[in-house]
């Protein structure tokens, strides 16, 4: 009985350390209590562009397409857009000035999604002209076509809601906080319009500096 016991007690200290070594280190999450707001939004604002490789999941009613995808884009809207599905280039877009180019060509409301979805989702924080609210435990940024809710503890989006020139709205998600050469961004992002969703997990993101 005693051997047996010993070899029960040596198996569960053996299990408790793979489980120990294998289990997902905990994020210690960025606290600006006591920091201006305005400070951290300024020093985003340093941003030019952000390069992102992802997994990308796009919806539209019941129908689901998974694909892994590579994203550039600048602070001024411009960007690349490359989607893969098993190792094979299934989707490119290319936005320059506004004139947006894609293989295959896609309808209005996806383009809108991954033009002004995508650049406004990544670079949360950009909103001209914005005013700074209060609501409880959260900030919000705001302007005449977006409002940005943020939580005071963080200073990271919650959501987003984006007004389109045609009435409609661009609703985005935030969730899943990572860190990256100690920039903290929301790892996970859904982007919804009307029947369509997006909804992105960042693998690797790269911040790039400038004027």
């Amino acid at each position: 009985m005693l051997k047996i016991a010993l070899k029960l007690f040596s198996l569960s200290i053996l299990c408790m350390l793979l489980f120990s070594s294998c289990a997902k280190p905990r994020i210690e999450l960025p606290s600006y209590d006591g920091v201006d707001l305005h400070d951290v939004l300024a020093e985003k604002s340093t941003i030019s562009s952000i390069e992102t490789d992802m997994s990308i999941t796009f919806e539209k009613d019941d129908t689901e397409i998974k694909g892994n995808g590579i994203l550039n884009v600048a602070k001024n809207g411009d960007m690349t857009l490359r989607i893969y599905s098993f190792g094979f280039l299934a989707f490119e877009l290319i936005s320059e000035n506004g004139l947006i180019r894609s293989k295959p060509v896609i309808d209005s409301q996806k383009g809108t999604i991954l033009t002004y979805g995508l650049r406004d989702c990544l670079f949360w924080w950009d909103v001209e002209d914005s005013v700074i609210l209060e609501d409880d435990d959260r900030y919000l940024l705001q302007n005449s076509s977006r409002i940005v809710w943020m939580d005071k503890k963080t200073l990271l989006p919650v959501q987003q809601v984006i007004a389109l020139q045609d009435g409609r709205e661009l609703k985005i998600l935030y969730d899943n906080p990572a860190v990256s050469d100690n920039i903290w961004y929301p790892s996970r992002m859904r982007i919804e319009l009307a029947q369509y969703a997006v909804t992105l997990k960042i693998k690797d993101i790269l911040f790039a500096l400038g004027a």
